[in-house]
């Protein structure tokens, strides 16, 4: 789970992609990654469009700056 995934791999010279960020209760992850957490109850997912999860961070903020610092446009999810 700890694999950098390629965002410029990603890139083309199109439209940007859309990705969907949404909250991830840490309970629900795996224990591995609920151990690096520490106490944070939420994080937040970054996803493509195929729904594939590109990222996990700590908060909202800081998803949608990672999709816009990679020419990605960020869509909220509830």
């Amino acid at each position: 789970m700890n694999e950098q995934f390629d965002f410029e791999a990603h890139r083309d010279d199109g439209p940007q992609p859309i990705v969907y960020v949404r909250p991830v209760a840490v309970a629900e992850l795996p224990q591995d990654i609920q151990n690096e957490v520490g106490d944070i109850a939420t994080l937040y997912a970054v996803h493509s469009e195929e729904g594939e999860r590109l990222a996990l961070v700590k908060d909202k903020s800081l998803a949608f700056i990672l999709a816009r610092q990679n020419d990605l446009e960020p869509v909220g999810v509830h």
